[in-house]
């Protein structure tokens, strides 16, 4: 399968998506739209995943977010999967029609996400564990589009996973990995202040279990969407 990540920051990249697509044999490539590459084709890739990143949804000073949009878009209207996670989450419950806004607290850390009475009924979504510590650094928060499935919740932050036919928006990072974080900490770091949901540097980065408790979760997740997308995809060429 012919995964494509789109790029928002030099230090947010796939981390551990990359290895899980090399695991399984799966093409990832990734378009640094930061750098001004040129988004790619809906004909180009199979799977679409949109990734983090400081920026607004609807930050004017970043005009390819707008073309992100459109690319979304047309991804979903073409019957084509689309994971998004943090901003990205955001920017495809944007598209579906969702309103983001400032979450009341921002989350910064290890904090625990319960999987919803909602998720049994998706085939992905039901892979999740009953509570998990997944990782988070985010500051606003998505409405759950019209029709969409909600898969997961925290105390701090109600929207944290949905489903809405073949696009999945996560606000946590599953994906996280001990550099992926040394690198928001050392980009980022001004961002942590004293709420309730936010945790020093030295916090994100004590307990290596952490990151490993993360792994299997991503894999099934990942499967799982992998599975559905090729399924969609064999069917629309027979």
């Amino acid at each position: 399968m012919r995964i494509q990540c789109l790029q928002h920051v030099a230090f947010e990249g796939p981390a551990r998506l990359a290895d899980w697509a090399r695991s399984r044999g799966h093409t990832l490539a990734t378009k640094e739209l930061f750098g001004s590459e040129p988004l790619p084709a809906v004909e180009d890739f199979d799977w679409l995943v949109a990734l983090g990143g400081p920026k607004g949804v609807y930050d004017e000073q970043y005009p390819w977010l707008i073309a992100e949009k459109q690319l979304i878009e047309q991804t979903l209207r073409a019957g084509k999967a689309v994971l998004g996670v943090c901003l990205g989450a955001q920017l495809l419950a944007d598209v579906l029609g969702a309103g983001v806004w400032r979450n009341r607290h921002k989350e910064i850390g290890w904090f625990p996400a319960r999987r919803t009475s909602s998720a049994a009924a998706s085939a992905v979504f039901r892979s999740l564990p009953p509570e998990f510590v997944p990782f988070h650094w985010h500051g606003d928060t998505f409405d759950l589009p019209a029709a969409a499935l909600h898969a997961a919740e925290s105390e701090g932050c109600r929207n944290q996973a949905f489903e809405c036919g073949l696009a999945w928006g996560l606000q946590f990072h599953l994906e996280a990995t001990p550099a992926s974080v040394k690198a928001l900490i050392h980009n980022c770091a001004a961002e942590i202040g004293s709420g309730p949901y936010e945790q020093s540097a030295d916090e994100l980065l004590r307990d290596s279990a952490h990151f490993l408790a993360l792994e299997p979760i991503l894999d099934r997740l990942l499967d799982r969407i992998a599975a559905t997308a090729s399924r969609v995809l064999n069917d629309v060429v027979r």
